[in-house]
């Protein structure tokens, strides 16, 4: 498969046709997605009357988009005019799009195609893609594995070579973890980089849409263009918006990259200790310095993310009680019985979870006790990361205490699958800027991805360095 930078140009140079491009993907997800299952739905027929578009365009001599013709996957939370979008929910099946989400407005602008929507854990609520209420999603390095979540489809439809570009969501960690398992390039950018209209939310304080891509130029090239203020979100910010392309080969020498002792403890499965740490020796050899930094109050990560995204997930999720669109029980007899019944039959059982323990936290007589103090405890977990970066310019960390696992093997004990994130939660808490990079292979031929972190705004900084890792990576 040519990356997203390299059909591109073929397209605009009229090497190749947007039609062939799009035909050779949807030829390899025919071929590989029966195995995986990372799409729910593929446009075949829109794709390709969009790509026939572009070439007659080209043909009249107008110039194509930043992305003419590369095929991008969307996460079934995006919304795309005329199609459905679920969140893998069955309270919102059968749900069609009035508007296409900002991303896919800025999408469609630069000739991008849309192929199709991926599967996720429903209304992005957890690791492992088995919380879909439509189908299992494989781990393309081993189908007997979860591929991650709650952004599986996207990580696996990259991973397996169906699509160079598709989008996520990460809410405490759901693109970097399914891209570290699956071993793609996955990246959050910081809170309000990109514009979150047209997203369904989940929890509106932590929710950021990133790309997977398999390389790091792909990756600056999807962010260039889904980057950016948008009044129709009041948290997007108007920071401009550089080319991130412009710097990305030049490399990490001079750079101090940031080390935290908390993050390689008793938990950290071996092989993914030892090929993260190889990882930071590999950029140290490239030119950047290493640094000891401390993140003390890491350890009150999870459970303040678990109280604070619980608790805006109850109250976003309220409004799908079958009355206005979505799944509605038709045998009620009363309005409260038709609430009870549509949201109980529609969500599945860890969105149900969520909801209790949100709506718990938020109740009278426990909101001080539990949300009020997890806030603070936020603050100081954005303060350990402010004091980091006043020592280095970037931090490296694992992104999952293990390599893909096996399906079922965590899904019968909430706290374990909750663990998966909690290396890439602090990141969502601190509004941070992330990125997921392949660094090797467990000798079970599992993916294993280093995790890079940056100040607010800084994404050119962990794109420059992924960049240079996977160089020294060869």
């Amino acid at each position: 498969m040519t990356t997203a930078f390299e059909t591109a140009a073929l397209v605009r140079e009229g090497k190749i046709t947007a039609e062939a491009a799009v035909s050779a993907a949807l030829s390899r997800i025919k071929s590989a997605d029966g195995e995986i299952g990372a799409f729910i739905e593929v446009f075949e027929e829109d794709a390709l009357r969009r790509a026939r578009e572009l070439d007659a365009k080209r043909k009249t001599g107008a110039q194509p988009g930043r992305l003419a013709g590369v095929p991008v996957a969307l996460k079934d939370n995006f919304l795309f005019k005329g199609h459905e979008s679920c969140c893998a929910s069955k309270i919102l099946k059968g749900h069609r799009a009035v508007y296409n989400a900002t991303v896919v407005k800025k999408l469609l602008a630069e000739d991008a195609i849309i192929v199709g929507r991926t599967n996720m854990d429903e209304f992005a609520m957890g690791s492992s893609c088995e919380n879909s209420s439509v189908q299992i999603t494989r781990n393309p390095a081993n189908t007997a594995c979860v591929p991650g979540g709650s952004s599986g489809g996207s990580a696996a439809a990259v991973a397996a070579g169906m699509v160079p570009i598709a989008l996520g969501s990460d809410t405490g960690g759901s693109i970097r973890q399914p891209a570290s398992l699956c071993g793609a390039v996955g990246l959050k950018p910081t809170y309000g980089r990109v514009s979150r209209c047209g997203l369904v939310a989940f929890a509106s304080s932590l929710d950021q849409i990133g790309p997977f891509t398999s390389d790091a130029r792909d990756c600056a090239l999807a962010l260039s263009v889904i980057a950016g203020h948008d009044e129709k979100d009041s948290t997007s910010a108007a920071e401009p918006v550089p080319d991130y392309l412009a710097g990305i080969e030049d490399g990490v020498k001079g750079m101090k990259i940031g080390v935290p002792s908390e993050f390689f403890v008793s938990g950290l499965e071996p092989q993914t200790a030892r090929l993260v740490l190889a990882a930071a020796e590999k950029l140290k050899a490239s030119g950047a310095e290493l640094v000891d930094v401390s993140l003390p109050h890491t350890k009150y990560a999870v459970a303040v993310y678990y109280i604070l995204s619980s608790s805006e997930a109850s109250s976003n999720l309220a409004r799908f009680d079958g009355m206005r669109y979505g799944y509605s029980d038709a045998g009620a007899a009363s309005l409260a019985e038709a609430f009870e019944k549509s949201r109980g039959a529609g969500f599945g059982p860890e969105v149900k979870r969520r909801i209790m323990l949100g709506t718990y936290a938020l109740s009278a007589g426990y909101y001080d006790a539990y949300y009020t103090k997890a806030q603070k405890a936020r603050t100081l977990i954005l303060r350990d990361y402010e004091a980091a970066f006043a020592k280095a310019d970037l931090i490296l960390t694992p992104v999952s205490p293990t390599p893909a696992f096996k399906f079922g093997e965590k899904a019968a004990d909430p706290l374990q699958m909750y663990l998966s994130d909690i290396y890439t939660i602090p990141c969502n808490l601190a509004g941070l800027a992330g990125i997921s990079v392949p660094c090797g292979n467990t000798a079970e031929g599992l993916p294993v991805g280093c995790q890079l972190l940056a100040r607010p705004f800084d994404e050119a900084r962990i794109l420059r360095a992924a960049r240079a890792l996977e160089k020294a990576q060869g």
